[in-house]
């Protein structure tokens, strides 16, 4: 809901407007000239209404500043496009890096519990070589399926 332009006025109110007044024209929206006529006509304002009229022509926010709404058709910007190539080799490095730092860690548990009970046996081979062996025959292959 609008406030009422006939209601006083607070000095809090005019603060506002007038950090507003100088933010413009720090933007370049108007000119020093115009910023000292614009600061006496807000200092000076008794109602809200008054005070509206001083930035009436000004937006209330930076339009630049503003996020680009998802639905709008056309951007100044060209969005860059990400090729499904790119998006295979993405999936194929996230994969590879899953498989290499479970496999290390088990490899790290293994290595602390080789050296503080002696010979263990390498189990953290059926974690690590199985999961590899699918891994490098995805990557040799590719993936048929299209899945995950």
């Amino acid at each position: 809901m609008a406030p009422n332009p006939d209601i006083r006025a607070s000095d809090a109110d005019r603060d506002r407007v007038a950090a507003s007044l100088r933010e413009h024209c720090a933007l370049g929206r108007i000119t020093i000239d115009e910023l000292q006529e614009r600061l006496e006509s807000a200092y000076g304002a008794k109602t809200l209404g008054q005070l509206q009229e001083v930035t009436s022509d000004l937006p209330e926010e930076d339009l630049y500043q503003l996020p680009v709404p998802a639905t709008q058709p056309k951007s100044t910007a060209s969005a860059a496009k990400v090729s499904s190539g790119d998006l295979v080799t993405q999936r194929m490095r996230a994969m590879w890096g899953a498989w290499a730092t479970v496999s290390a860690i088990n490899v790290t548990i293994w290595l602390i519990l080789m050296a503080t009970t002696g010979v263990v046996y390498p189990w953290w081979i059926w974690v690590a070589g199985p999961w590899g062996a699918i891994l490098l025959m995805r990557t040799i292959f590719g993936d048929r399926h299209g899945g995950c």
